[in-house]
C-alpha cells in the first residue's frame, strides 16, 4: 500500500487552469512529480514548452520543473493509472437556469473510474454542492469493485486561490480535507502536507464542501450588504466611501467592505448558488443567497445609470455616445474575466445605442455571448475624446491622474481616484463632469 507521506509520488492533476497548473507547480516544487491532464492541446503543449498561461505562476518556474521532469502535462487519460493522487480541478460552472453543471466532474471521476488501481488517493477540488464527492465520485469508484478507505482513498479539498495576491499563495494557505473514512482523511492529509504548511482535517466531505461554500456566500452577502448601502446613501447625498472608513475605525464587531459595480470571477458569484440549489431539493430556501444575488447582480445597471446620468447633464444621451470602459477583468492585476461586472455594464451600454471601447492592460480581448470585443490602446487623445470614461477595475498599471484630468466625464466604481486626487475626488461614482483638460474632439 502507498505511503503516501515518504514514498515518491506521481501527483496527477486533472484541469490545468487557475487552480490546476499553480498546484502543479507547487507539487513540483517540492520534489513530488506533477504530471498534469488537460482537454484542451493547446495548454498541454504550452506547458510542456515551460510556459505559463497562467498570470500567477511565472513561466520560469514552469520551465525549470519542466527541464528537471517534474513537470509533465498530457491529454492522454489512461496515464491516470501512473499516478499514486489524482487531484480533479476541473470547472464547475453554472447553467442558464443557476443549476449546478458537474458535467466536468462527472467526466473526470469517469476517466479517473477508468484506470483507478489499488493504493490510489483521489481529491475532489472543484468547488461544488455539498455531497458531490460521495454522490457523484464515489459510485463511480465503488463500481470497480474497490473497496473505499482500504483499496483506494477518495477525500474533498476545495481551493482557496486568490488571484493577483501576492502573499497567500498554494504552499501558505491552510488547506481544508475530509474523507470519505478515516483512512481516506489520513492519506490525504499525508500527501498535501508534504507540499502545503498548514493542513485542516474536517470530518467529512460534507463538512469540507460546505466549508468552501460558507466561504464564499459569506463573502457574498456582506458585498451584497455594503452595495445596498451605497444605493441607500447615493439616495440620501451621503458619501458611501467616507461611511465605509468610518466603520472600519471601530476595532471589534466590524468587517470592512467596499461597493462596486458588482460581483466578478468564478467562485463569489458561482459557489452560493450551489449551496442555493442543493437546499432547494431539502425544499428550503436560502433566502439570503438569493437576496445578496439580486441585489449584486442590479450594480452593473446601476453604475449605467450613472453613465447616463452624467451624459444627461450634458444634454447627450446614451445612444450615439462614445464610451471607453477601463479595466474588464474581475478584480485588480488579473486577467480573468470571467462574470465581470464589466461584461453587464459594456452590453447594457452597447444595446442603449452607445459606441463602447474598452482598455485593459491584462485582458486584449474576450469573447461574450456571441460577440468578440478587441481592447484599444490607452492614450490622451482617446480618453479626451470619447464622451464618458468609466472605471471598472482599478488596476494599478492605471495613471489615474491623467486619466482624471483628460476625461470630460469620469465614473469611477472603484473609488480609485480618491487614492490619487485626494481632495479634487468627490467621493462620489461621478467623480468629474465637465470638460477635459485635453483638446476638444475633432
Amino acid at each position: 500500500m502507498t505511503d503516501f507521506r515518504n514514498d515518491d509520488l506521481t501527483f496527477g492533476i486533472m484541469g490545468l487552469g487557475y487552480v490546476g497548473l499553480p498546484l502543479a507547480v507547487e507539487v513540483g516544487g517540492s520534489g513530488i512529480k506533477a504530471l498534469g491532464f488537460d482537454v484542451n492541446s493547446e495548454v498541454v503543449e504550452t506547458v510542456n514548452r515551460g510556459e505559463s498561461h497562467i498570470q500567477d505562476v511565472p513561466s520560469s518556474a514552469v520551465a525549470s520543473l519542466s527541464a528537471e521532469g517534474r513537470l509533465e502535462a498530457t491529454t492522454d487519460m489512461d496515464r491516470l493509472v501512473e499516478c499514486d493522487v489524482i487531484s480533479i480541478c476541473v470547472p464547475t460552472p453554472l447553467s442558464k437556469t443557476r443549476d449546478p453543471d458537474v458535467s466536468y466532474i462527472l467526466s473526470a471521476g469517469r476517466a479517473v473510474a477508468r484506470t483507478l488501481r489499488t493504493g490510489q488517493l483521489v481529491v475532489l477540488e472543484s468547488t461544488t454542492y455539498p455531497g458531490t464527492t460521495r454522490e457523484v465520485l464515489l459510485p463511480l469508484f465503488e463500481a470497480k469493485d474497490l473497496e473505499v478507505g482500504s483499496d483506494f482513498f477518495l477525500c474533498f479539498s476545495p481551493e482557496r486561490v486568490d488571484p493577483g495576491n501576492a502573499e497567500w499563495k498554494t504552499q501558505n494557505t491552510p488547506k481544508v480535507i475530509g474523507g470519505v473514512t478515516e483512512a481516506c482523511l489520513r492519506a490525504g492529509v499525508a500527501a498535501y502536507g508534504r507540499f502545503i504548511d498548514t493542513m485542516v482535517p474536517v470530518s467529512s466531505p460534507e463538512t469540507a464542501e460546505t466549508v468552501k461554500i460558507l466561504e464564499n456566500t459569506f463573502r457574498a452577502v456582506n458585498i451584497a450588504l455594503v452595495n445596498e448601502t451605497a444605493l441607500i446613501a447615493d439616495r440620501l447625498g451621503v458619501d458611501i466611501w467616507e461611511v465605509v472608513d468610518a466603520a472600519a475605525t471601530k476595532p471589534f464587531g466590524f468587517m470592512k467592505f467596499t461597493p462596486g459595480p458588482g460581483l466578478g470571477g468564478h467562485c463569489i458569484p458561482v459557489d452560493p448558488h450551489y449551496l442555493s440549489w442543493k437546499m432547494r431539493t431539502l425544499d428550503y430556501r436560502t433566502r439570503f443567497i438569493e437576496l445578496a444575488s439580486e441585489i449584486n447582480a442590479e450594480m452593473p445597471h446601476f453604475v449605467v445609470g450613472k453613465v447616463r446620468e452624467a451624459l444627461n447633464a450634458h444634454r447627450k444621451s446614451v445612444n450615439g455616445s462614445k464610451v471607453l470602459v477601463l479595466g474588464v477583468a474581475y478584480k485588480r492585476d488579473v486577467d480573468d474575466v470571467r462574470e465581470s461586472p464589466a461584461l453587464d455594464i459594456m452590453t447594457t451600454l452597447k444595446r442603449e445605442g452607445a459606441d463602447v471601447v474598452f482598455h485593459d492592460p491584462h485582458v486584449d480581448e474576450f469573447i461574450e455571448g456571441d460577440r468578440r470585443w478587441t481592447g484599444v490602446e490607452l492614450t490622451d487623445e482617446l480618453v479626451g475624446s470619447v464622451d464618458a470614461v468609466v472605471i471598472v477595475t482599478d488596476h494599478s498599471a492605471f495613471d489615474l491622474e491623467q486619466i482624471f484630468e483628460r476625461s470630460r466625464i469620469l465614473i469611477d466604481s472603484r473609488h480609485a481616484t480618491s487614492r490619487i486626487l485626494g481632495k479634487r475626488s468627490t467621493g462620489a461614482w461621478i467623480v468629474k463632469s465637465g470638460e477635459a483638460a485635453a483638446p476638444a474632439r475633432t
